[in-house]
């Protein structure tokens, strides 16, 4: 059941829009190539295993973790809009 001016399924729809927005932006920082053997932040070795799960891996978990961390984007986009923005 959808309210206001909505059809139903939108709410559904913005959820799903937010989370292929969120794969494609997951998929445009993979890297295509060779992998790295050790890693070039901190020169630890990456595993084996790693490399061949992602490749093009460039960084160990640790460090890939803490580049996560500091990552805070967060979308520009407002789907739902604002109740001032639809009265206007």
């Amino acid at each position: 059941m959808a309210g206001g001016w909505s059809r139903d399924g939108a709410v559904q729809d913005q959820i799903d829009a937010s989370v292929e927005d969120a794969v494609q932006r997951a998929r445009s920082q993979l890297t295509i190539g060779e992998s790295a053997v050790h890693c070039d932040e901190c020169d630890c070795a990456i595993s084996e295993e790693r490399r061949k799960a992602i490749p093009g891996v460039r960084l160990c978990i640790a460090c890939q973790s803490a580049l996560e961390k500091q990552d805070t984007y967060t979308g520009g986009i407002n789907r739902r809009g604002s109740k001032d923005s639809q009265l206007r």
